[in-house]
């Protein structure tokens, strides 16, 4: 990473001088890679919900089947509501993992070949946990479509108890705040999101967002902090290796 001279700094020698354009050529090189990173917001969304998808697709799987043993055992109602699901998940997965997405998450939401969509689940089976999970298929079905403000509103509806859709949820609402140049939202839900849950996968993930955004609104000081986090709790995290050059520029925007 690149030193970083006090504001008014000047060299005292020819070497010296050589040096320090060196070095600010340096810097700024560094600074332009992180603006441009900042910058790329929608590439949040693209880069990361394809990783994403698949884990909730196996979280899903999981959440699923627990819920049809239990609710097969205590509730008959629930039951019906999680078969009804089964084609709209199915649909969401083949979109997850395929090339016709558009298609095939239309009719996630939708339904198709004579099944619900995870509309229908929503408000044929309002109140059982098979809804709660359509409005967190809806919204990240949304969130694929570049339907932003659809998938603020279903995001918002999910209660997640388990230890990777609560945040992803909450961190997918500040990706579509993002994309809807609410940026002070964002960082609201990132920050929700990160302290939700104390995993190697969400946590560093939403600091990140949270310290990338936060640089963006020009909160510096509160940059640095998330980054810190980042380096101090999650070292081995992907999000931590790059994570001294936002340090560097963070603490040198706190400065200014």
């Amino acid at each position: 990473m690149a030193t970083y001279k006090k504001r008014g700094y000047k060299p005292k020698t020819k070497e010296e001088e050589v040096h320090v354009e060196e070095e600010n050529s340096t810097t700024a090189e560094v600074f332009n890679t992180l603006d441009e990173t900042a910058s790329k917001t929608e590439d949040w969304v693209i880069k990361n919900q394809k990783y994403i998808f698949v884990i909730i697709g196996i979280v899903a799987v999981g959440v699923l089947g627990y819920l049809g043993y239990k609710e097969f055992v205590a509730k008959p109602g629930q039951t019906e509501a999680m078969n009804d699901m089964f084609q709209a998940q199915k649909y969401y997965n083949e979109a997850v993992t395929g090339t016709d997405k558009d298609s095939l998450f239309n009719l996630a939401l939708n339904g198709g070949e004579g099944k619900y969509g995870m509309l229908d689940i929503i408000s044929e089976h309002s109140g059982t946990e098979a809804a709660n999970l359509a409005n967190y298929y809806a919204g990240m079905a949304y969130l694929n479509q570049k339907d932003y403000k659809n998938a603020v509103s279903y995001l918002g509806k999910y209660t997640g108890k388990d230890e990777a859709t609560g945040p992803i949820a909450k961190g997918a609402i500040g990706d579509a705040f993002v994309q809807l140049n609410q940026k002070e939202d964002a960082l609201g839900y990132y920050v929700q999101a990160a302290q939700m849950r104390n995993n190697e996968l969400t946590t560093p993930m939403y600091l990140y967002k949270a310290g990338v955004t936060a640089l963006d609104l020009g909160k510096a000081g509160e940059a640095l902090k998330h980054f810190n986090q980042i380096k101090e709790e999650y070292p081995t995290a992907t999000e931590a290796s790059n994570i001294d050059a936002f340090i560097g520029k963070a603490e040198v925007l706190a400065t200014k």
